[in-house]
């Protein structure tokens, strides 16, 4: 059967990394959660103190980070690890959010992990998700996705999501937080965050989980079966 990439580009906290982790267990394919692998730099460079203005300190410190992904098997759930300890949890929390953007948007720091994503991907059968993944990581994906919501729905996710760590947030404080990353988000230089031409929009402000995943997998479903088509015409020439 043939492998393809699904890429799933959009704004944080809009559901995109819950959608994409149960459409790769639908799969069975790998989820590589993006997101998480920049959550991982940017607590390194706070607990380091890393001056995010000085391109020396910043690429001395990309050189000593290692991020890895491990299955949890109580929790079933893939935690991210940073030079061998599990940080999923604090890569979580408010101050590593307030400051993600601003890590992303580093010249130095995209460069380092778009190649390890792209070395990820080099066999294809796997989901991503991110920012940048089907305008830049993986231009040539067969399958694009990218996913908004209202602000204020997707502020009460993330307050939600907060809520079951422990961590009580006002949602004003939320909403600010959003505005400000979707600002820098698309703004920036390197790589921002836009719709590739060939991406499926959805806007998932109505839609229910199980409504999002199934959309995304049947899409999936129909590019694993195009593929099988071509590689099947190939092999009658």
């Amino acid at each position: 059967m043939p492998k393809i990439i699904v890429a799933i580009d959009g704004y944080s906290s809009c559901g995109k990394s819950t959608t994409a982790k149960l459409v790769a267990k639908q799969l069975n394919y790998p989820y590589i959660d993006t997101g998480a692998m920049y959550r991982a730099v940017t607590l390194y460079f706070i607990q380091n103190h890393i001056s995010l203005t000085n391109p020396k300190e910043v690429e001395t410190a990309l050189n000593q980070i290692q991020i890895t992904f491990r299955r949890h098997p109580e929790l079933g759930r893939n935690d991210t690890y940073l030079n061998g300890l599990n940080i999923e949890d604090e890569i979580r929390k408010m101050y590593v959010s307030e400051k993600v953007s601003e890590v992303s948007a580093i010249a130095e720091v995209r460069h380092a992990l778009v190649a390890q994503q792209q070395r990820m991907g080099r066999v294809k059968g796997i989901v991503m998700d991110g920012r940048d993944i089907g305008t830049v990581v993986f231009p040539n994906a067969e399958l694009k996705i990218f996913m908004t919501a209202d602000p204020m729905i997707r502020a009460q996710r993330r307050q939600l999501e907060l809520i079951e760590k422990g961590d009580l947030v006002g949602i004003q404080e939320i909403l600010e937080n959003l505005r400000l990353r979707d600002h820098i988000d698309t703004t920036r230089a390197e790589s921002p965050l836009r719709q590739a031409e060939d991406a499926v929009f959805i806007d998932n402000s109505l839609m229910t989980l199980d409504e999002q995943v199934e959309m995304v997998v049947r899409l999936a479903d129909a590019q694993i079966a195009s593929s099988l088509r071509r590689r099947d015409l190939n092999n009658l020439k």
